[in-house]
């Protein structure tokens, strides 16, 4: 990943850190053709859809990916033939964080601009999170001991208390935003929660507990 040197970095606060890293990885986000984030939406579903947690899985939490992440529109439509039950992120009331279960691609609607597309259906509490087997998680950032760099807004930080320890959790990143953590590790605050695997659409790669 092309970003700051560390030197500067480890100069900052982690909150500032993860600002400067956050503006560096979107602004290379958006470099990447509709071609290729076609192509990478389509890798991350089958290597996915390989891990013995999905085969066995009765219940997935899925974010519903925004134009230049990394795409998770094949995975869920996959899944949800499979007869897999998928919990897509939904903002309640007073952006209470919460859970709708996907219909079909149509159900999907950007409810407001820079949202995530959220289910129509009803709107499930937080607890409805120990219910899913696994949880893929969005990601600007990974390092190689489960660090993992989210949006800013804490969401899945204050989500991922409800789910069960037994269910892996799963973030979907470039192959260029995977760290490594022993060199150029993640800036961490003690809220932050880790991951147990980061899936990039080169493979998957397990990370230490």
């Amino acid at each position: 990943m092309t970003a700051m040197s560390d030197g500067p970095l480890r100069a900052l606060e982690p909150d500032e850190a993860k600002a400067h890293l956050r503006a560096e990885i979107r602004r290379e986000r958006l470099q990447r053709s509709e071609r290729r984030r076609h192509e990478a939406a389509a890798a991350l579903r089958d290597h996915v859809l390989a891990l013995p947690a999905i085969q066995e899985a009765r219940c997935v939490s899925v974010y519903a990916s925004r134009p230049h992440e990394p795409g998770t529109g094949p995975l869920i439509e996959a899944l949800h033939r499979r007869g897999v039950r998928v919990l897509i992120p939904l903002l309640g009331d007073g952006l209470q964080r919460g859970w709708g279960v996907y219909r079909g691609i149509e159900d999907l609607v950007e409810r407001a601009p820079g949202r995530p597309p959220e289910p129509s259906g009803d709107f499930l509490g937080s607890a409805t999170l120990a219910e899913a087997d696994v949880i893929v998680v969005p990601a600007l950032a990974v390092d190689t001991t489960g660090t993992r760099l989210g949006q800013g807004g804490g969401w899945y930080d204050r989500a991922l208390i409800e789910a069960r320890p037994s269910a892996p959790v799963i973030a979907l990143t470039f192959a260029n935003e995977v760290r490594d953590g022993s060199g150029t590790p993640l800036p961490r605050e003690r809220h932050d929660l880790g991951v147990d695997m980061v899936i990039t659409p080169e493979g998957a790669h397990r990370l230490p507990a």
